[in-house]
């Protein structure tokens, strides 16, 4: 698989939309992240948010696993500029307000993973979610 630069929004898709609060984190939104980061593509944190907020949100992301390859730019050494526009280019976006919303990070990852998982519950008493498992 060819790894991808993978621009993802914040509010409303790594974690429930409470701006300028930090919401509850997505179903499996950490996990898939980290996956998606073990098999080698560039993770981009592509957000609204800005100053305080940001730092917030970058810092709630690094205490759930997660260290983005670059904030809001194309590349860690890139210095913002009113003649730099602040386009990202990646070769995938993730954000809530997509054509039909957002998906959930299940069908996410298997969109860019190619692979067919799902999610499934190991106790179903509990209801305890594990995050996914091969189909058979």
């Amino acid at each position: 698989m060819d790894s991808k630069i993978i621009a993802i929004d914040f509010d409303g898709t790594i974690v429930e939309d409470k701006y300028p609060n930090i919401g509850k984190p997505m179903i499996f939104a950490f996990e898939s992240l980290k996956m998606l980061q073990a098999e080698g593509h560039r993770l981009i944190l592509w957000t609204y948010r800005s100053g305080k907020e940001l730092d917030e949100a970058v810092e709630f992301c690094r205490k759930n696993g997660i260290e983005f390859y670059a904030v809001n730019k194309n590349y860690p050494e890139e210095d913002h500029t009113l003649e730099i526009p602040r386009k990202i280019k990646a070769d995938i976006f993730i954000d809530d307000r997509n054509i039909g919303g957002f998906p959930g990070w299940g069908k996410v990852y298997q969109i860019i993973s190619g692979q067919d998982y799902v999610a499934r519950s190991e106790n179903k008493k509990s209801g305890v979610l594990t995050l996914f498992r091969r189909k058979k």
